[in-house]
């Protein structure tokens, strides 16, 4: 998120507006509501990334690679992948993973189009598995780009900037 960008006051109608579509988001993934967060939180013109992080020192910066990612996904790869979980061939996630989503300290700017905002936010997230009795815990930062489509917010860009170096999970079959 560039920081240039003028920031929205937590007391205003757009970040009560935005703050309610994170949580709106975060309640149908936890539900496992995916085809309904697909189809009505996410622009068909989406970018969805999660860059590979690397151990760098502090002058090469924060350590993401531009061109490696966990996942990069598009509208077309979602819908795959949530059409898969509505099989019974969803090995990965069969039974589904149990998730919640902590989604903090959320900043909000205004793009120069008035149509864009830009949100910045902390997630953690915990997630079981069968019968485990120790969680998995993912923290990130993301970084999103709302655009107002037919009047609502919808999800037009996501970078999830893991704070690990080394995923300690079997797969990635979540939605951060």
């Amino acid at each position: 998120m560039d920081s240039t960008l003028p920031r929205v006051a937590a007391d205003t109608a757009l970040y009560a507006e935005v703050l309610d579509w994170i949580h709106t988001e975060a309640e149908l993934l936890d539900d496992l509501r995916e085809r309904e967060w697909l189809e009505t939180m996410v622009s068909r013109d989406v970018t969805y990334a999660v860059p590979l992080r690397q151990t760098v020192e502090r002058a090469r910066g924060r350590g993401f690679s531009p061109d490696t990612f966990h996942l990069l996904e598009t509208y077309g790869s979602l819908d795959s992948r949530v059409t898969r979980n509505e099989t019974p061939y969803a090995w990965a996630e069969d039974p589904p993973s149990r998730i919640r989503h902590f989604v903090t300290n959320v900043r909000v700017r205004q793009s120069g189009d008035p149509d864009i905002v830009a949100v910045k936010s902390n997630l953690l997230l915990h997630r079981t598995r069968q019968d485990q009795s120790l969680p998995q815990l993912l923290s990130a930062e993301r970084h999103d780009e709302l655009r107002r489509e037919d009047g609502r917010l919808m999800l037009l860009r996501r970078d999830v900037l893991l704070d690990l170096t080394v995923i300690r999970t079997h797969n990635l079959a979540i939605f951060f």
